[in-house]
C-alpha cells in the first residue's frame, strides 16, 4: 500500500468538505440544538406541580400536616398546594388533568392518630406521567417519615442512621446528555461526509474515475476511511468544547484531559466512519442512505444509554447496546467530562471501539468491489 496515494485521496476528500461550510455547519447544529433543547427539557427538578389538599378532619392534626405542605410550597417548590373541600371533586380535576396528585386527610384522622390506630393520609396520582408523580410521591413520603418521627427522642435511641456520601457535586442532565450529544454529531458527519459522500461519488462517476488509477482496494478504502475520520474528529473536537462551554464542564482545558478526549473522539470517529463504509460499499442508489439514516440513528443513540441508563432496558436493548459503538463512545466520554478519570476510565471502550473499527475495515475490504 502506497501512502502518497491514500493521502491523495484524504486531501482532495478534506478539499471537498471545506468548500461546503454549509455541509460543516449541518453536521454540528443539530447535535448542539439537541444538547440545548434536551439538555434543559429533560432532567430538572419538578417546580409547581399543582396539588389538590382535602382536609375533612379539620383538627389540630391536619393543620400541621397543612402547614408542613406550605412549607414545601415555600422552600423545594416541588408543587403548588390548591385547597380543596370536597375529595370527589378534587379526583374529578384530577382526571381532567387540572391537577397532578390528590392528598386527602380523612375524617377520621385525628382519632386513630390519639388513638394509635395507624392514621392514614390518601395519596392520589396521575401515574400517567411517571416523573411527575414519582417526585411529588417521593416528597410525601418524605412528609410522612416527618410526621412519623417523635417530638422527643430516647438518648440511647438505637434506630440506625443513613449517611449518604455524593463523590460528585450535582450533575446538570445538560451535563449528561453531553457525551450523547458528541457522539451524534460524530455519526452525522460519518453519515454526511463519508457514506453519503461515497454514494454521491459514484452517482457522478467520479468512483469510476479512481477505477481507471493503479489505486489498490486497500488504498481506496484507507482513503476514504480515513478522510471520513479526520472529519468526524474535527466534528467531534468542535461539539466538545462548544457543548462542554455551554453545559459549563469545569477543566476541560486540562493538557491530559484533552488528550484523552481526542484519543476517545479519533477512535469512534474511526469506529463509526468504518461502520458506514461497510453499510453503504454496496449501495449504489443514492437514495438508500438518506431513507437509513433515521433508522440508524435511532437504532444507535438511543439504546448507548446517552439518554437514559442502559440498566433500564429490557434485555433484548441491552444486547443492542453490547454491540453499538455509541454505547462505549458515551461511556469513555461520560467518565471524562462528569468524572475526570484517566486511562483506567477508558481503555476499555478505546479498545472495544478499535476491535469493532478492525472488524468494519475487514469487512469493507472483503465486499469492495474494484470493478463497476
Amino acid at each position: 500500500m502506497k501512502l502518497y496515494r491514500v493521502s491523495a485521496l484524504i486531501e482532495r476528500d478534506m478539499r471537498k468538505f471545506f468548500r461546503s461550510p454549509a455541509l460543516m455547519l449541518s453536521s454540528l447544529l443539530f447535535p448542539l440544538v439537541q444538547l440545548v433543547v434536551l439538555g434543559y427539557a429533560f432532567g430538572g427538578q419538578i417546580k409547581n406541580a399543582d396539588l389538590a389538599f382535602v382536609d375533612e378532619d379539620h383538627s389540630v392534626q391536619s393543620r400541621r400536616i397543612e402547614e408542613m405542605f406550605d412549607g414545601i410550597t415555600a422552600g423545594p417548590q416541588t408543587f403548588r398546594v390548591v385547597e380543596y373541600n370536597s375529595f370527589p371533586r378534587a379526583v374529578d380535576d384530577l382526571h381532567a388533568g387540572f391537577v397532578k396528585a390528590v392528598v386527602d386527610i380523612p375524617h377520621d384522622f385525628s382519632r386513630r392518630y390519639y388513638q394509635h390506630d395507624r392514621p392514614r393520609l390518601v395519596f392520589t396520582e396521575d401515574n400517567s406521567d411517571q416523573f411527575i408523580s414519582n417526585s411529588l410521591l417521593e416528597r410525601v413520603q418524605e412528609m410522612t417519615t416527618q410526621l412519623n418521627t417523635p417530638d422527643v427522642t430516647s438518648r440511647l435511641d438505637g434506630a440506625v442512621e443513613l449517611n449518604v456520601v455524593e463523590i460528585y457535586p450535582y450533575i446538570e442532565y445538560i451535563k449528561y446528555l453531553l457525551a450523547g450529544s458528541t457522539a451524534m454529531g460524530i455519526f452525522i458527519t460519518a453519515m454526511i461526509g463519508g457514506g453519503i459522500t461515497y454514494i454521491d461519488d459514484k452517482t457522478r462517476g467520479l468512483h469510476e474515475g479512481y477505477l481507471l488509477t493503479p489505486i489498490k482496494k486497500t488504498e481506496l478504502v484507507a482513503g476514504l476511511i480515513g478522510a471520513g475520520t479526520l472529519k468526524a474528529f474535527m466534528a467531534g473536537m468542535c461539539l466538545t468544547i462548544i457543548g462542554g462551554l455551554i453545559a459549563g464542564i469545569s477543566g476541560l482545558w486540562e493538557p491530559v484531559r484533552l488528550f484523552y478526549l481526542m484519543i476517545v473522539i479519533l477512535v469512534a470517529s474511526l469506529s463509526m466512519i468504518s461502520l458506514m463504509f461497510l453499510v453503504m460499499v454496496r449501495i449504489d442508489d443514492p437514495l438508500v442512505p438518506r431513507a437509513i439514516f433515521g433508522v440508524l440513528n435511532m437504532l444507535l443513540f438511543f439504546p448507548s444509554g446517552a439518554v437514559y441508563p442502559t440498566e433500564a432496558f429490557p434485555p433484548w436493548l441491552r444486547w443492542i447496546s453490547v454491540i453499538d459503538p455509541f454505547t462505549y463512545t458515551v461511556h469513555a466520554l461520560r467518565n471524562l467530562t462528569l468524572k475526570n478519570t484517566g486511562i483506567e476510565g477508558i481503555y476499555m471502550d478505546v479498545l472495544i471501539l478499535s476491535g469493532f473499527s478492525a472488524l468494519m475495515i475487514t469487512g469493507s475490504l472483503a465486499l469492495f468491489k474494484r470493478q463497476l
